[in-house]
């Protein structure tokens, strides 16, 4: 049997973590969610042995990435940008294409502003989007629901952290299903 073509699979997928900066965070909607759904995505994608990316906007003026996810990135080092899309973020849209990922899983802030225009230009560049939904948030309720409809409308997926991971384990039973397991109750 065939399997839908869009699903998740680990030799394609990565995880882009989009601005989760000491100076904006305070300001952001349900912020703690997007922390824990951050941070479970991160180890998630560790015990899977998926590669993460991480970007930083302006980070002389909204600080550098909290040190909640910081810990977790160990040894990768953000890509900074001063455009609100991540595709003026160095090369790092060349680096997802030369390493042939093609699905990218976004999480991160704002919704409507910086993750938005990222996943548009994901779009544009023929990637396959996934918005963790409860990774991602905005000052705003207006703003984040209407990002969301608008990246959908144009492409993108809307999915949930849990959803994302147990997607890209395919399998349960494993030491790495029960991993998963532990992670996201």
């Amino acid at each position: 049997m065939e399997r839908f073509r869009k699903l998740l699979r680990t030799d394609k997928t990565a995880l882009l973590i989009i601005d989760i900066q000491k100076k904006i965070l305070p300001v952001i909607l349900n912020n703690q969610m997007v922390i824990e759904n951050t941070l479970k995505l991160i180890r998630g994608f560790k015990i899977l042995s998926l590669p993460v990316y991480y970007t930083e906007q302006y980070s002389k003026g909204l600080g550098n990435t909290i040190p909640e996810i910081q810990n977790e990135l160990t040894g990768i080092k953000p890509f900074e940008k001063m455009s609100f899309s991540c595709s003026g973020a160095g090369k790092l849209f060349d680096e997802l294409k030369e390493r042939n990922l093609t699905q990218i899983i976004l999480a991160g802030i704002e919704t409507h502003v910086c993750v938005q225009q990222t996943a548009l230009d994901l779009l544009a560049s023929d990637f396959q989007v996934i918005i963790a939904a409860d990774a991602v948030s905005s000052r705003k309720d207006i703003d984040y629901k209407f990002a969301l409809e608008r990246m959908k409308s144009n492409g993108a997926e809307i999915t949930t952290t849990e959803s994302a991971l147990f997607e890209l384990l395919e399998f349960c039973g494993t030491d790495i299903f029960r991993q998963i397991s532990r992670l996201v109750k």
